[in-house]
């Protein structure tokens, strides 16, 4: 026993002996940005050692190292990282000075710099979070989801909620192109690739309230995204269990080229619902951005989509449970017959920009969308309602109803669109003025045939089953074109170095409806001196004219009477970038109210709007949104937000009052936090929390809108995990992987870790005794997934 103590204080000695005489080196130097201005707070850390030193108010830093050969890496939050491989044959002291360059898209997300953001009442989002964040859909609207002001109620769905408002009352413009959405679409697992590509993304901001003239007349907000020419040629690989993508960036000296191709397949998140069957989803897309440069004053840009969705189910059986502490509930059916919904988009758009002068320039947008709906619906169902014994919990204590129900849907949906637009933005001292034209024509070609019947032993009889459910027996054929006209002028003016106020004015007038719609908006902001603060004040009328959507009721009949609905708005916010908790943070916040003089009231079927066309109502919706967020853990950006609001309508003559709108969801919360673990800082954890409150839901079976149900609180969490093998952090790289790819992140996914059954709508049935039950369709369970993202490196260079 004492030979051993010996050997080992003999192993220990000679260990702490050779670290003792390992060499030691300093490095010391200044740190600066690209104009020679001092960097304080400057993370100066070596990859693989414990080593990790800041910079003073004056730039300087020290920091040391016991290995000859290692890395040195300089990070804060707004500036490209700098790394630096140090080679030293012994020990001894180095002066290292280093120049960080700003990154633009970082120093919009924590810092007040940006003039734009200053005049736009917009958030910029981090596109590089799209690829990180672990979400069922994979679309990038679920990034949309963790920002102030937007509710979240639907994880398979890229549609979402702004401040009170529905998804049609949202603007969506990929480079300065207004996109549009499939209207048949009844709930999220019908859906499949959104418009947006995330790996063709270069930039990408959102307006969630206060937007300028320049964009359209909607309610509630927009979202412009950007496809503009990348800083290197580049290919994406993206593999997963949910499907794949490939995406190429070409870069020449007078042209760029960037193509993508995905494709989707959700059937195993499908099967995780309560509805069991053989699920059949496949989505395809491809898409296409070309520009050329003729010279430095003329350039043509071409944007080609086509966009292809096939959904088909064949259900088996259901079995949901359901209740109280005191009574439990549980529904069993069987079914049969089945559902095929597919739908086609093509689409292409051409831009050509021309600079007659620097200060002048104007761009001509024409573009043309095509749309093919079909939904093909013949199930029926035999089912059992069933109170449970509660001690056992699976044994039946009653049969509470015995019956079955049969959809049927066979409709068709074509869309077109076009439109040509001209708009030209002048800077003249301290002005930039903006000014637009445009033309659109919409046509909608709508063959609607569709029935429901549901009969609980023969408590509806067929004498009397049409008053039983209000989607029952609708056949009608619709054609319709409508033609939009809008034009807009607007000043941004700086009125001094911390001052600016931005003018504007939108016109619009719409064959439909034969108004003229005039909508005001100004904007005043104000930065501080030290430029961390900035307060904006927001007022405008937003007016949105009617639609195919928002004419056509539950019965397919057209309100061509209809008017344009129409919203007075006005918000003060305030951004403030400061230091706290070891980074650099920013906090938003904003209060907001909206007056609404005229809306189109509409109830809420899953995913569906279904509108009450020929009703009129006002209403008014007021909160508040804040947010903070920053590097909590250095080049991870993580956020936290909360939204409060209120929205209530009155509709006319209904004798009601105000009741709470179908998107009244009183709170928001969602957090997004990343970081490393940290014995293997490659090793990243992606966290996506969500919470949003209880929404209003109206009696069922009539076609009057009420507030008397609700949904209950949506709670989500979402969570990934991730290792990039060629990080900048690993010591050691792979050289096969090395030679061919600049990045190659395996991603392994949670999703609903702690298996939440969130609901979305409700099954209506009665029993023999009258009495009514509500049946909840719920959401995604818990499922694994697992992805590869790969970039390869760029042969060209």
């Amino acid at each position: 026993m004492l030979k051993i103590r010996l050997l080992l204080f003999i192993v220990l000695f000679c260990f702490a002996y050779a670290q003792a005489r390992q060499p030691l080196i300093k490095v010391t130097g200044l740190i600066t940005d690209d104009l020679k201005n001092p960097l304080p707070k400057v993370t100066v850390s070596i990859p693989g050692q414990s080593q990790i030193a800041v910079s003073d108010e004056k730039g300087a830093y020290n920091i040391y190292s016991t290995n000859t050969s290692f890395i040195l890496k300089y990070s804060l939050l707004g500036y490209n990282a700098v790394f630096i491989e140090i080679k030293e044959n012994k020990a001894g002291r180095i002066i290292q000075d280093v120049v960080l360059s700003g990154n633009i898209n970082e120093l919009e997300q924590v810092t007040i710099t940006n003039k734009e953001n200053q005049l736009s009442n917009a958030s910029i989002i981090n596109v590089t979070d799209v690829a990180a964040m672990p979400s069922v859909s994979g679309n990038f609207e679920s990034v949309l989801k963790t920002l102030p002001g937007v509710s979240v109620n639907n994880e398979l769905s890229s549609q979402y909620s702004v401040r009170g408002g529905n998804f049609d009352e949202n603007l969506v413009y990929i480079n300065d192109v207004e996109i549009g959405r499939p209207v048949l679409i009844r709930n999220g697992q019908q859906e499949g690739l959104s418009f947006i590509n995330s790996d063709l993304l270069s930039s990408a901001k959102f307006s969630a309230g206060g937007f300028e003239a320049r964009y359209d007349d909607k309610l509630s907000s927009v979202l412009d995204v950007r496809y503009d020419r990348p800083d290197s040629s580049q290919a994406i690989l993206n593999l997963g269990f949910l499907g794949g993508a490939f995406s190429s960036k070409i870069l020449n000296k007078q042209s760029y080229l960037l193509t993508g191709l995905r494709y989707k397949n959700n059937s195993n998140v499908l099967n995780s619902q309560d509805n069991k069957g053989s699920y059949a989803p496949n989505f395809t897309d491809a898409q296409l951005i070309y520009q050329y440069s003729f010279s430095e004053k003329f350039s043509l840009n071409v944007l080609g989509s086509f966009n292809s969705g096939s959904f088909k189910l064949v259900p088996e059986s259901r079995e949901t449970k359901f209740g109280t502490l005191n009574t439990l509930l549980r529904l069993q059916t069987a079914y049969s017959g089945e559902e095929t919904d597919d739908y086609q988009s093509a689409g292409a758009a051409v831009t050509a920009t021309y600079f007659p002068k620097p200060d002048l320039g104007i761009k001509w947008i024409n573009s043309f969308f095509n749309t093919l709906e079909r939904e093909r619906i013949d199930i029926q169902g035999r089912y059992l309602l069933d109170e449970l014994n509660n001690e056992q919990g699976h044994v039946p204590a009653k049969n509470k109803a015995t019956g079955g129900y049969t959809n049927f849907a066979h409709n068709d949906l074509e869309s077109q669109s076009f439109s040509s637009e001209i708009k030209a933005d002048q800077h003249y001292n301290s002005h930039v003025f903006s000014l637009g034209l445009r033309f659109e024509n919409k046509y909608y070609s709508d063959v609607l045939k569709e029935y429901s019947f549901i009969d609980s032993a023969g408590f509806t009889l067929p004498g009397d089953f049409k008053s039983f459910y209000q989607d029952n027996f609708i056949s009608v054929n619709n054609s319709l074109a409508i033609q939009y006209y809008s034009a807009f002028i607007q000043d941004s003016y700086q009125i001094s170095d911390h001052s600016d106020l931005q003018l504007g004015l939108r016109a619009n007038y719409n064959s439909l409806s034969e108004q003229l719609l005039v909508s005001p908006r100004l904007l005043l902001a104000y930065r501080s001196p030290n430029n961390n603060k900035i307060f904006r004040f927001t007022a405008g009328v937003y007016q949105q004219a009617p639609d195919y959507r928002s004419i056509r009721d539950f019965n397919g009949v057209l309100n061509l009477r209809q008017q344009a609905q129409r919203s007075y708005n006005t918000s003060v916010g305030l951004d403030y970038a400061f230091d706290g908790l070891g980074t650099r943070l920013k906090f938003t916040s904003e209060l907001y109210y909206k007056c609404q003089d005229r809306l189109i009231p509409y109830m809420m079927d899953n995913v569906r709007i279904k509108y009450l066309a020929a009703e009129l109502a006002e209403g008014n919706t007021y909160g508040a949104d804040f947010s903070i967020g920053g590097e909590f853990v250095k080049d991870l950006l993580s956020y936290f937000r909360i939204s409060l609001m209120k929205a209530n309508q009155n509709i006319a003559g209904d004798g009601r009052g105000y009741l709470k709108r179908p998107t009244d969801q009183r709170v928001n919360f969602s957090v997004y936090f990343q970081d490393r673990l940290m014995s293997s800082p490659t090793y990243k954890v992606h966290l996506n929390l969500l919470y949003g409150s209880k929404l209003p839901l109206g009696a069922p079976l009539i076609r009057q809108y009420s507030d008397d149900f609700s949904i209950p609180a949506y709670k989500r969490v979402d969570i990934g995990f991730s290792k990039d093998f060629l990080d900048d952090l690993v010591m050691k790289k792979p050289r096969f992987l090395e030679k061919y790819f600049s990045s190659f992140s395996a991603h392994l996914e949670v999703f609903n870790l702690l298996n939440i059954n969130n609901t979305v709508s409700y099954l209506w049935l009665k029993d023999v005794n009258n009495v009514q039950y509500a049946i909840p369709n719920y959401l995604t369970g818990r499922q694994l997934n697992f992805k590869l993202i790969i970039k390869f490196k760029n042969s060209h260079r």
